[in-house]
């Protein structure tokens, strides 16, 4: 997903950081919010799910 994300955005995007968890932790953030957390959704997000995310 990272791949596609920097695919889509480009140099827009100025900050890409994966961070490695344990315990099923998957969140994505924007500007220091996150946006999508698998956790408390119980669910992997779709790219085109994040990319809307992301640009909203």
């Amino acid at each position: 997903m990272a791949a596609d994300l920097l695919d889509k955005f480009g140099t827009n995007i100025s900050k890409l950081t994966l961070i490695p968890s344990s315990g099923g932790v998957y969140e994505v953030m924007k500007n220091d919010q996150i946006i999508f957390s698998k956790k408390e959704l119980n669910r992997f997000p779709e790219l085109d799910e994040i990319i809307t995310l992301i640009e909203s």
